[in-house]
Parts: structure tokens; sequence; C-alpha cells
């Protein structure tokens, strides 16, 4: 498949230059189509998406607006259209905000990369100041080749300047590695940004006959072109706090690791006070054990006991130990509801406050070690309050190996919160040091899977294109909207996955299969673990629901060694029956199957590790 010709989709007379508005999304492109349009403008369906182009009349020539893109590539409607608009421009007006600047120069080099004549707006200059960030334009157009015009664009600063520069634009100065690569290929092809894409592996380029299908050069291309932006960075880009406000000072210093880990410590701290203590304990309480258990059930078991005896089949089905109308609506309403509600309020605070963003890039260091980047201590949070919802959340990362590692970590090493109440309940009176042990092994635990899973799959983290608005205070309004919508969101697709899980564990049940499985355990459990055989019955509850393993060991006989043993092991066994059908639905049978069993023999090689030290 070829680019799309503008001229005849757009209908743009010959002759007439056609000047592309190009830039990252929220950036302000939108501002400056409609000063420099003033009046014409026409909005077109770009042929083959549902994408709509803004283009109007700029003197003779024609101005064309495009989608925000962080990158000039096919992933979707928006990139493919961009593309081909931007492909073949005769100038490009990129527009960047000037406080993201490290962000948005991606795409600029890789303008420049095409070889087209462009002139830069370093838009928003205004916030840049006010944040303590100064650049140096001099130094900034040198590097880059091109005109740097500053802006604020909402004030009409800079507009009439950009018009002016047009007549000075030019190509600008390519990555040299890049350079080298496109001086063999570029013959082959109508223009050097045919070439460029062909080089970073673009699937909608066709590769001419005398070339290779697929050129392999992406990875190594984008990580020069991440060096070359990082060179430009430190030369031109000076960060202070001097003149910056109060705000923008703390959001500076959150991104340091002192005092931005110490900060960090303490918001997941009172999260987890809010959620794991406040929500899941006394909230949940009192939604489960008042409402629910003393309310909704027995009423839900009289009717169902009207229809259908409680010994035959559909009665146990419906109403029974794991029913359908009991158990289903008992763990959705009485348990995860107030826990999604309450998780959701503290993520909503942290993004509209700029606090979440902030998160991300912190721990990106970290996290790339683990095969992940920043973005994926979002889902990793959410985890500790369910992994269910958490699992769903890895939608967010950028590449099928970082969706797949991050959901293992969840589903093996990242206990609930529900369970977590569960298990500083029984870990608390052993001391502070069983504590701190219970602690080491789970994190070491998460960090030597994630650095294995990082080695074994192919490929590498992906960048981190994460927007840094200012620090500000969240609107009540908009954190309860989000709330509302989010938790609608889970609850209806976790209904019918929660339905199903109570159905399989009621026929496993009724068949004799749950007390086989718990048979098949016991060896592991007393030979291998050194646990009480009893332990076998509550792993087999972890099945059902995290927190009923652990509070199946509570009740048992055992001394501290055995008890730190059997928490490890039920922190680390397989998820609750709804994490495992949510992780089948993101990431298939066979990858899902590879976690569930990978969960199974993490938790039994450590606990049977631990208890050569410990029992």
């Amino acid at each position: 498949m070829g680019l799309l010709e503008i001229n005849k989709s757009l209908k743009i007379p010959s002759g007439v230059k056609k000047i592309v508005l190009a830039g990252n999304p929220n950036v302000g492109k939108s501002v400056f189509f409609n000063a420099l349009t003033n009046r014409y403008v026409d909005v077109s369906n770009f042929p083959g998406t549902t994408v709509d182009i803004s283009h109007g009349s700029l003197g003779k020539d024609i101005l064309i607006d495009t989608p925000g893109i962080y990158g000039v590539s096919s992933f979707n409607d928006e990139e493919k259209v961009a593309r081909d608009v931007i492909i073949q421009a005769d100038i490009v007006i990129n527009i960047v905000d000037a406080l993201h600047l490290e962000r948005d120069l991606f795409l600029t080099q890789q303008i420049i990369d095409m070889g087209l004549p462009m002139v830069v707006s370093l838009n928003m200059m205004d916030e840049a100041i006010k944040n303590g960030v100064k650049i140096d334009i001099e130094i900034l157009e040198e590097e880059l080749g091109v005109p740097i015009i500053p802006s604020v664009a909402i004030e009409g600063k800079g507009i009439e300047e950009i018009r002016d520069a047009l007549q000075r634009a030019r190509p600008g100065k390519k990555v040299p590695y890049i350079d080298a690569l496109l001086k063999p290929v570029s013959p082959f092809f109508s223009n050097v940004g045919e070439a460029l894409l062909y080089l970073e592996d673009d699937p909608l380029i066709e590769a001419p006959f005398l070339l290779s299908a697929k050129a392999g050069s992406q990875e190594e291309i984008y990580m020069q072109r991440r060096i070359r932006v990082n060179e430009i960075m430190e030369m031109a880009i000076r960060e202070t706090t001097v003149g910056a406000s109060l705000s923008a000072r703390l959001g500076q210093l959150m991104l340091q690791p002192f005092p931005g880990i110490p900060l960090l410590f303490i918001s997941l701290l009172a999260m987890y006070y809010f959620i794991g203590v406040f929500i899941a304990q006394i909230v949940v309480d009192f939604t489960e054990g008042v409402v629910m258990e003393n309310y909704y059930c027995p009423f839900m078991e009289n009717i169902v006991g009207r229809v259908f005896s409680p010994d035959s089949l559909l009665g146990y089905i419906l109403a029974g130990e794991y029913g359908v109308l009991t158990l289903t609506v008992v763990y959705l309403v009485g348990l995860l509801l107030p826990l999604v509600a309450g998780f959701y309020f503290s993520l909503s605070i942290m993004e509209d406050s700029g606090y979440l963003p902030r998160i991300a890039t912190l721990t990106d260091r970290l996290m790339v070690k683990l095969g992940l980047n920043g973005r994926a201590i979002i889902p990793i949070i959410l985890g500790l309050g369910c992994v269910t919802m958490a699992a769903i959340t890895t939608r967010l990362l950028g590449s099928k190996r970082e969706r797949i590692i991050a959901t293992a970590l969840l589903g093996i090493a990242i206990p609930c919160s529900a369970q977590l109440g569960v298990i500083f309940g029984m870990v608390a009176p052993l001391g502070i040091s069983y504590l701190f042990l219970y602690l080491a092994v789970i994190i070491g635990v998460f960090m030597l899977l994630g650095l294995i899973m990082a080695r074994v799959l192919p490929g590498r983290s992906t960048d981190l294109l994460i927007d840094l608005p200012p620090l500000r205070l969240p609107q009540l309004k908009n954190v309860l909207k989000k709330t509302y919508h989010r938790t609608g969101h889970f609850i209806k697709e976790a209904s019918p996955l929660f339905a199903l899980g109570a159905l399989l564990i009621s026929l496993l049940n009724i068949s004799g299969s749950l007390h086989t499985i718990q048979n098949f355990l016991r060896p592991l459990i007393t030979g291998w673990m050194r646990l009480p055989p009893e332990a076998a019955t509550a792993f087999i509850m972890g099945i059902v629901r995290r927190d009923f393993g652990a509070a199946g060991l509570y009740s048992l006989n055992m001394n501290t060694g055995q008890t730190l043993v059997s928490l490890v092991a039920i922190t680390l066994f397989v998820p609750c029956i709804a994490s495992v059908l949510v992780i089948f639905k993101e990431r298939g049978i066979k990858d899902g199957l590879l976690i569930w069993v990978g969960s199974f023999l993490t938790a039994f090689l450590v606990g049977g590790w631990l208890a050569l030290f410990m029992v």
C-alpha cells in the first residue's frame, strides 16, 4: 500500500504549496491554524478513515492541519493520515510545547530526517518561563538547522513571525547515523521521507523490488534519534527553580531521587491507609459483612429457595456456597465496588493534580530494568488494590511485551489489598523483623521475575512519552466524575467473569473435583513446605478469592516459621479465579496459561526454599 495523493483527496490545485501544521497532541496547533487561515476553512473526511482534516488558504498557498501525533508512522488512522499529509508537504510548521521540549523534539527530528523544509514554533513559552525552564533559542536553531520562533499562541504572540518565517523555511540537520542509512536507499523512492519510513519498517511503505521486504532498522534509528535529542536538550535547555512558581519548584523536586522517592513512599502510604485500611477494612466490613451477609444473602437465599430446593443442582449453583446470585454479588457489590471506587478516586486525584505522570517519570529508570517503562507503575499500584482491575489497565502500556511482563508480575508477585489486610494481621504479631522479611522476599521475587523476563522476552522497553502538566489542586467534580465512569466500566466488565468463576467453582465442588485438587496439593504442602495438611484447603480457597486463602491460614496452629512460609506462598500462589479469567481475556489462552503455571511453580519453589531456613 502506498501513499494517498493529497492533492486529489483534498482537491488542492496544482502549483499551490502545501504548508502543513504538525505536532504532538495538545501543543496548540488549532490556535495557529485558526489564526493563520483567518476566514476560509474547509473540513474534509480523509479517504478510507474516520479522521477529519482541516485546510484553509494561507495567502496563495494551502495550510493543512494534521492530527496530534508523537511520531510519523502507521499504527492508527490518525498517524496514517498525518504520515500521508506530512510526507507530501512543501513546508512543515512544527508546533512544539516549550515546557515539554524533550518529548516533542523526537517528532521534530523525525521530520528533519525526512528532508522537509520546516519552521519550528516554540509555543507556550510563558509556561516554560513560569516553570523555570530557560531555552537558548540560538543554540536550538543552530543544532536543529531550522528557524525557531518563540510564541504564545493563545495571546497571539509569534503568529505573524511564523508567517514571515515561512520564506526562510529550510531542511534541518539530519542525525548523521540516519543520514548514512538513507543515502544508499533514497534513489529507490520518490522522496527522502518514504525512504526513511522504509528504514523504520513502516508496514504501509512498499519495499522496491531490489530491496529487502523489511529494513529492520527501526529500533536503532529511534535510539539514535533519542540520543541526538538528548544531546540538543543538554546544550540548549537550562532548568532552574529561580523565578519558578511554588508548584513548579515542587513539580521539579518530585522528579529527583530526593525528595521524590520519600514523597512517593508517603503518597503510597497515604493511599494504602485510605484504601487498604479505611476502604478495605471499615467500609468493606460494613458493605460485605453487614449489608450483603445480613440482608442481601438471606433475602436472595429465601427467594431462590421458594423456586428451587437448596439441595438441588440449580439451587446450589444460584444460592449455594459459591452461588452466582450470592457469592458473585457479594464480591462485586460488597467487596470490589468500594475497593475499585476507592482506587479510582485516588488515581483520579493523582492524575488531576499532575502527580501521577511524575511518579511514572521517577520510576522509569527502575522499570526499564524490568523490561517496562515508568507508565507500568500505574497498574502495579492498582494491583495492590485489585489484580483483576490492574490486569485490565495494562492496556495503557506501549507494547505486547510490556503488557505480558506487567501482567505476569501482577499475577505472581502483587498481593491485593484484601489479601494484604489478612496477611498484615497475621504477620504483625510475629514482630517487625518478620514483616520486613516477608516484604523483602516478595519484593525480591518481583524484581527477579522482572529481570528474567526482560532478558528472555525479545524486544526492549518503549520510550516513556508522557506529559508533565503543572501541579494543581484537583477539581472534586472532575475527580468524582472520573471515579463514577471508571468504576462503572470495571463492574460492567468484571460481572460476567465473576459469575462464570462462581459457576466453575460450584461445578468443581459438586463433582468432587475440588476435593481431588486438595488431595493433589497435600504432598507439596506438607512434605515440601512443611505446613499442616489443612493448609491445602486454604490454597484452594485462594483460587476462589485471595483473602479467603490467607484467612484460611489464620485458624491453623503453626509456628512463626510456618506462618511466614505460608504467607509468602499464598501471596505468590495463583491469582483468584476472577483475575485469572481477566488475564486470559487480556493476554489470550497461551500467555494466560503460562502466567498461571508460572505463579503456581513460583509459589511452591519459593515457599519450599524458605522452609529450608525457617521451619
